[in-house]
């Protein structure tokens, strides 16, 4: 496979999956095996970081309309009831620092299991199971509807969050920076419904939180990489005008497949729920571990 459609296909799979509670680093590591690439050669490393970020700015595109609200409503919010740590925007910003620092000291940790087959496997598959459990809880009750007596589903809106659930989403989000497969949207998904919250209002806040935490975490990272920081640095000096152009055609790809996976998945999870990808996730769970376990065999 030459380096050109190699660059669309990685594009797609990081476009489709990074917001997707399924772990885009998981199905890229298993691409590279697949594939035959080495996602930790300099190059190539830079590259997965640059079609993370094309998936990403993808949403600040589809949500421009719920994010000029908000400026327009801080930091009082629409009804007038709300302050700076309770608005929207700051509920977001709240968690990411939940995250960001506790996630920044672990960085070795982060380090050791960012290329373990084992690691993303057993968390594919015991994140697939939290899943399927957590949904399978709150099924009846978003049938029901707000207003439903006895529903632990208190929160059906972004704008109603408390400080409270913020933290403990960012809380739960750091999972995902430590044990790679766990998934960011799943843990934040799943610790918002687990918190009372309905799967709309989860889900759009999993999307907000993305926003902050992986334009810095990738924007970190690649900055550690050009400089020549991190681990087979590469510098952008280096580049050949063939490579500038996989590295566009990967951007572009991911941010087209990430827009649109962005709004399939909104409306999917307003009707059906997180059940069929909890059960993805166990699946590829399980496959993961075995060719893991015939690797080292």
């Amino acid at each position: 496979m030459n380096d050109y459609l190699l660059s669309v296909v990685l594009g797609i799979v990081e476009g489709l999956t990074e917001f997707l509670p399924v772990s885009s680093t998981a199905h890229l590591r298993i691409a590279e095996s697949l594939l035959h690439v080495s996602l930790s050669d300099g190059y190539w490393k830079m590259y997965s970081i640059v079609i993370q970020l094309g998936a990403i700015l993808c949403l600040p595109v589809y949500f421009r309309d719920r994010i000029a609200k908000f400026l327009s409503t801080f930091p009082r919010g629409e009804r007038g009831d709300r302050t700076v740590l309770t608005h929207p925007l700051g509920l977001t910003a709240v968690a990411f620092v939940v995250t960001a620092i506790p996630s920044y000291l672990l960085t070795k940790v982060i380090g050791k299991n960012l290329e373990s087959l084992y690691a993303m496997g057993t968390a594919l598959l015991l994140g697939g199971i939290v899943m399927w459990v957590v949904d399978a809880r709150n099924a009846i009750w978003e049938k029901a509807g707000p207003g439903a007596s006895g529903s632990p589903i208190r929160i059906w809106r972004m704008e109603d969050m408390s400080l409270g659930q913020s933290i403990w989403i960012g809380a739960c989000q750091i999972l995902s920076a430590v044990f790679p497969g766990t998934s960011r949207s799943m843990a934040t998904i799943a610790a918002g419904q687990l918190a009372g919250m309905s799967r709309a209002s989860a889900l759009e806040f999993s999307f907000f939180l993305s926003i902050p935490t992986m334009v810095v975490a990738t924007g970190y990272t690649l900055l550690k990489s050009l400089r020549g920081k991190g681990e087979n640095p590469i510098g952008v000096s280096q580049l050949t005008p063939q490579q500038w152009i996989i590295l566009a055609i990967g951007f572009v790809v991911s941010f087209l497949v990430a827009y649109a996976s962005v709004a399939w998945f909104m409306a999917w999870v307003r009707k059906r729920g997180f059940a069929p990808f909890a059960v993805y996730r166990i699946v590829i769970g399980i496959v993961v571990l075995v060719f893991a376990a015939r690797l080292a065999g």
